[in-house]
């Protein structure tokens, strides 16, 4: 062969080469299509071919991916919906395209009135022919489907009835799932508690279209960032005795994760988002424990751990009151030796909602929800002086009476309104207040100084939908999600200054919170309340009394009455021990079983007998007064509305008091003023509630 003849065959063998390499390479990229309606397309983002959440997905997954974006705006899944999707030129370049990964998120639009009640009975068979049809161009071909991402309540059709189709329409596209045999992505997870990431309560912002990105990565390479346990498993926690131990946390998707606890040894597999589950038999009290964790060569220990009671305890302000701002609190830290029995879990906050504006890092971290942090402590001069007073005298004296080991969880915030801790969910379908969600810092549903004093911390904020610990639903949010998964033996609640405006709301919210919280957990946990106490603000004896009603309205929950240790000008009395002492007692007779007196007395009934009128009472075998004196804190209305002070007198178990000359009663009262004096009480020296009760003749 000649040298020229040589070169030629060389050349080309050499372009044979490189066109084989490329056909090679061209095959090694999969590819993916985003297929959806606008939120996919990247309406309202400012450039949508960098920002949408197709465009952020071909950057996670590098070259070996080639991704497109198939969205097309309005589009319903409906066939003879508004705008079908099986229509656009975007679902036949989609098909055309035949991917190998297909991410569907379609049926935002389905919720349009003119869509989802006219056509529902046709949604599942349309959106299983599109899978059909993505499967014929390539059998081969993995399929995902979305959880819808959410539609916020400002959204102009939200009540009138996108907010109930939506949730119809969720619940199709997960039974679609399981028919087609297809993956199901859930969008509307990550996103639903971040309203602050959709300014027309419908499309996300570019963070937004982030976080859709992560998802979608994940769940298609299963990369979660690999073991973790859940934040509230760390070194010196309490598990809860006598259920069912659950550890669990997050890995990679399909790893297998060693959990023991003692010489107890549970393996389990993440499912498909990276989550994962051990259950251990129940435990009783007693002894020191250790949990390992391992999976792929990480190991994680956690030493030092007990088997007792937790009490989940939160509110504002005066659970937070920390033990040692107390009374004889600062005695009470310095005698605080470590208490090995007793476990502080201090859920901080990052910011006091105190009289300042924030900073841009504190208003970036509150609207991720990262406003909370904390781990557990044993009991010490150091966790316990900061830690809330109620919660620790409360767990002192458990352990006195029960001898077990005790794990107190505080989630408290200053100013809180109950709204910050009731989930989105049951505030979005509460016809009464679902109001409350939108544009709440105006909204006449928040007492006004919540308000004003969001607005001082927000000053400096940027996003009109910046979040605040005040905004509704952002405690349960950002704090009470971490612990809903977590065991515990009941909950101790202290709020109510923040929502004394509106008695009435009040009165409907305080069932409600209580009913998302034993939703959230899953069982009729304890519920203890501390009444308001006494100071002079003008709605506070009507809203006493609405509390102490109310807990016959709510089963397996009682209240301890704060109004003896009140202080006139200060909303927060600082003789928490006492009030501490009352909720223990609750505990101990309603959940321990304990023999103890736990209440006060109780009006039963007024009887008008001449001129004299007798009432009667229940919880007391004896009345008396606190400091032995006359009795003091009833008074008479009339007819007329006029208010007479009167005196009072104990006969046997009955409160008598004479009716002055000339005058017909309705009502008494008793402790009615906002601070009170009023100091009746039974053997046991616990007080009579504020009262407002009808005269019988």
């Amino acid at each position: 062969m000649s040298t020229k003849k040589r070169y030629l065959f060389l050349y080309l063998l050499l372009i044979s080469m490189l066109s084989n390499l490329e056909i090679v390479a061209q095959q090694a990229i999969k590819k993916i299509a985003c297929i959806g309606d606008s939120v996919t397309a990247g309406y309202l983002l400012t450039n949508a071919t960098t920002e949408s959440y197709p465009s952020q997905l071909q950057v996670l997954m590098g070259n070996k991916y080639e991704v497109k974006n198939f969205g097309h705006s309005g589009a319903t899944l409906l066939k003879k919906g508004s705008t079908p999707y099986y229509k656009t030129a975007a679902c036949a370049q989609a098909i055309a395209y035949s991917p190998d990964i297909a991410i569907i998120h379609l049926g935002l639009n389905d919720t349009d009135p003119r869509n989802w009640p006219n056509y529902k009975e046709d949604f599942d068979a349309d959106y299983s022919w599109l899978l059909d049809t993505l499967k014929k161009q390539n059998p081969n071909v993995k399929l995902y489907i979305c959880r819808m991402t959410p539609i916020f309540n400002e959204h102009k059709r939200f009540k009138s009835g996108t907010r109930d189709w939506f949730w119809q329409i969720q619940e199709h596209i997960e039974e679609i799932a399981i028919a087609n045999k297809v993956n199901l992505i859930d969008l509307h997870e990550n996103l639903y508690n971040r309203p602050d990431l959709f300014p027309d309560a419908l499309h996300p912002t570019t963070e937004g279209a982030t976080i859709l990105a992560q998802t979608v990565y994940g769940n298609i390479t299963q990369d979660f960032g690999g073991l973790q346990l859940a934040p509230i498993f760390t070194d010196n926690m309490v598990l809860q005795r006598n259920q069912p131990i659950a550890i669990y946390g997050n890995a990679n998707g399909g790893d297998k994760v060693e959990i023991t606890l003692n010489n107890h040894k549970e393996v389990v597999t993440t499912n498909l988002y990276g989550k994962w589950k051990a259950s251990f038999p129940a435990m009783k009290s007693g002894g020191t424990h250790q949990i390992n964790v391992s999976s792929n060569g990480k190991y994680l220990v956690l030493k030092n751990i007990l088997i007792g009671d937790v009490w989940f305890c939160s509110g504002q302000s005066n659970m937070a009151f920390p033990l040692q701002k107390s009374e004889n609190g600062t005695a009470e830290v310095k005698n605080a030796i470590s208490n090995t029995s007793l476990r502080l879990l201090n859920f901080k906050v990052i910011q006091e909602t105190d009289d300042i504006a924030w900073d841009s890092t504190t208003l970036a971290k509150t609207n991720q929800l990262k406003y909370f942090s904390g781990k557990w402590a044993i009991s010490d001069s150091i966790s316990a002086k900061d830690f809330s007073a109620i919660a620790y005298y409360f767990g002192q004296h458990i352990i006195r009476e029960e001898n077990i080991p005790i794990g107190l969880i505080q989630v408290a915030v200053g100013g809180s309104p109950i709204e910050s801790w009731i989930d989105r969910y049951t505030l979005e379908h509460d016809d009464k207040v679902v109001d409350v969600l939108t544009n709440w810092r105006k909204s006449d549903f928040i007492m006004p100084w919540v308000r004003s004093r969001a607005d001082v911390n927000l000053k400096n904020a940027t996003n009109p939908k910046q979040r605040h610990p005040y905004d509704p639903s952002y405690n349960y949010e950002a704090g009470v999600t971490q612990f809903t998964q977590f065991p515990i033996k009941g909950i101790l609640w202290y709020q109510g200054e923040s929502n004394a405006h509106n008695v009435e709301l009040y009165q409907h919210l305080l069932p409600t919170l209580v009913h998302s919280l034993r939703k959230a957990w899953g069982t009729a946990l304890p519920f203890y309340y501390v009444q308001l106490s006494s100071i002079d603000r003008p709605t506070w004896p009507s809203f006493r009394d609405m509390q102490n009603k109310i807990q016959k309205e709510i089963p397996n929950s009682g209240m301890a009455i704060s109004m003896d240790y009140g202080d006139s000008t200060n909303v927060h009395p600082i003789k928490k021990k006492q009030i501490a002492d009352r909720l223990a007692l609750l505990a101990l007779r309603n959940t321990y079983e304990k023999p103890v007196t736990a209440n006060g007395p109780s009006p039963l009934k007024a009887i008008q007998k001449g001129n004299v009128i007798a009432i009667s009472f229940t919880n007391t075998k004896q009345l008396a007064t606190a400091n032995k004196n006359e009795v003091l804190g009833f008074e008479l209305v009339t007819e007329k509305g006029i208010r007479i002070e009167s005196k009072a007198t104990i006969s046997e178990n009955q409160i008598l008091i004479d009716i002055p000359k000339n005058e017909k009663i309705k009502t008494i009262l008793y402790a009615w003023k906002p601070y009170t004096t009023a100091n009746l009480v039974n053997e046991a020296n616990l007080p009579c509630s504020t009262f407002k009760l009808k005269l019988e003749k």
